[in-house]
C-alpha cells in the first residue's frame, strides 16, 4: 500500500515599516514536498512515521530589514484532532507535527495546534529556511490495500 501526502500552498504579500522611513517590499514564497510513509501494515505493533519539508524563500525587493512570518498548515481531511488519508471511502488516521516528538500537532493555531514562526535578516539575494513536517500513523487501523492520500494546504504569513 503506498501512502503519501500532496501539499498546496499560498503565499502573501506584507510592507514593513523602518524606523528611517523606508519601506521594506518582501516577497516570501513556500514550498514543500510531501510526507511520506513507508508501506502501513495494520498488525505492526508501532507507528508509521514519516517526514516531509516546507521551505519559505523571503527577499526584500528594495531595502534589508527584519522580517518574520508564521506557517500554519490547514486540517486536510478530517480534523485537527484526527486528519484522514482517503482511498475512495476507506481512510487511514494520521497526523502532522511540528517537533521530532510528535506531540505538537502543526495547523493554524486554534484547537490546541501550533504554528511554525521565524523572524531573520531579509536580504536583497534570496533566503531560504527549511522546517520538517513529522506525520505519523498510529498502528492497528485495519483497511484494504490501496494508494492513501490527502492533501494538506501550508499557508505563510508575513
Amino acid at each position: 500500500m503506498k501512502i503519501c501526502l500532496n501539499w498546496a500552498f499560498s503565499i502573501g504579500l506584507l510592507l514593513t515599516p523602518l524606523s528611517i522611513n523606508a519601506a521594506v517590499i518582501t516577497t516570501c514564497t513556500v514550498s514543500t514536498s510531501a510526507v511520506s510513509f513507508s508501506n502501513y501494515v495494520a498488525t505492526a505493533p508501532t507507528n508509521n512515521d514519516g517526514l516531509g519539508d516546507v521551505a519559505v524563500t523571503c527577499t526584500a525587493q528594495v531595502a534589508i530589514g527584519i522580517g518574520s512570518y508564521v506557517i500554519g498548515l490547514s486540517t486536510g481531511n478530517g480534523t485537527y484532532v484526527n486528519r484522514k488519508l482517503t482511498s475512495g471511502p476507506n481512510f487511514l488516521g494520521y497526523n502532522l507535527f511540528s517537533d521530532t516528538t510528535r506531540l505538537s500537532v502543526w495547523g493554524d493555531g486554534t484547537a490546541g495546534t501550533q504554528t511554525v514562526s521565524d523572524s531573520y535578516l531579509i536580504l536583497l539575494t534570496p533566503t531560504t529556511r527549511h522546517y520538517t513536517v513529522y506525520g505519523r500513523i498510529p498502528p492497528g487501523q485495519s483497511q484494504p490495500a490501496g494508494t492513501y492520500t490527502d492533501t494538506v494546504t501550508a499557508t505563510i504569513t508575513y
